[in-house]
């Protein structure tokens, strides 16, 4: 197959809108997309710092990596990389490795945050402590708040995160699916301040998965692509599937569920302004009472809890 573009072979092919491109094309139009949607989700940004997440897989690499390239004409711009080092054994170590390998190759500030450290418990301790509770439930609540508290810290004015087009398509589904408006309503990307609150952006909105990796490779970006030994346990995986199955039998489905989201905010008013409450044993915003992160450590350092509470 050739590329739609000129004369080379193509290296993707991208159903959902029915083209074939080399490995030129590909990048720019990789770039092209990052490009709208950083102008998009970040207007009049007239500088100051900006945190990306960093995991050191190969979303996160990219989003650091097109961050650079997009904010490198602005030198009133700090560009700092923050890493949450949840404490997953035969995991994370490899992650972290990348991390610290790309940051140094881009000449960008780096910050790691220790869960053990800054909570007291790991996300592996925590699935000894909590044996009939998902891991990923409590590792992607505390994950958020350590980099949300990390960004604050750096004095960050917005938050770039590494989710991709499937990512995103997968948490609609899994909102959708559990009648979850307010989630729906609060994620990323954020136009709003709240209180407390790093705003959110994810410049690889538009990108599927499997092109974001491609881009990685081609790239030449260093990045750890093992899989958490909880991810199995995942909720998120069956969404993952049905979001899959969807997109090959219905080329769009992925796009389609990203215009869905954003009709149904504007539909239904939704808006970020208020802001959350602040916990009360933590003093991090919050939803209600207690923040979702205090409830997990509470549970995690006292078990009985969460069997009485069951």
């Amino acid at each position: 197959m050739r590329c739609d573009a000129c004369p080379r072979e193509a290296v993707i092919d991208q159903p959902y809108r029915g083209a074939h491109l080399c490995g030129s094309h590909f990048g720019d139009s990789v770039w092209e997309r990052v490009r709208r949607e950083m102008h998009r989700q970040l207007p009049r940004f007239r500088g100051g710092t900006v945190a990306i997440a960093l995991s050191g897989g190969k979303d996160s690499s990219v989003a650091l990596a097109t961050a650079q390239r997009y904010f490198a004409r602005r030198p009133n711009v700090r560009l700092v990389a923050l890493t949450v080092d949840e404490g997953i054994a035969g995991y994370r170590p490899g992650t972290i490795r990348a991390a610290a390998e790309l940051t140094a190759r881009l000449g960008i500030e780096h910050t790691i945050v220790r869960a053990s450290e800054a909570l007291g418990v790991s996300t592996d301790e925590g699935a000894r402590l909590l044996p009939g509770t998902v891991p990923c439930s409590f590792c992607g609540v505390w994950r958020r708040q350590l980099l949300n508290r990390a960004a604050r810290d750096a004095g960050a004015d917005v938050l770039v995160l590494g989710f991709n087009l499937d990512d995103l398509a997968q948490t609609i589904l899994m909102n959708l699916a559990r009648a979850d408006l307010g989630r729906l309503a609060r994620m990323a990307p954020h136009r709003y301040r709240a209180p407390g609150l790093v705003p959110r952006i994810a410049p690889l909105a538009q990108i599927p998965e499997r092109e974001v990796f491609l881009y990685a490779r081609q790239s030449g970006l260093p990045f750890d692509h093992g899989e958490c030994p909880h991810a199995p346990a995942a909720a998120r995986n069956v969404f993952r599937e049905v979001v899959w199955r969807l997109e090959e039998e219905i080329p769009g489905t992925r796009h389609a569920l990203l215009r869905t989201q954003a009709a149904l905010v504007r539909s239904l008013g939704a808006t970020e302004g208020g802001g959350p409450a602040a916990c009360v044993d933590c003093g991090e915003p919050a939803t209600g009472e207690r923040c979702r992160a205090c409830d997990y450590l509470r549970l995690a350092r006292n078990p009985l809890m969460g069997a009485a509470r069951s």
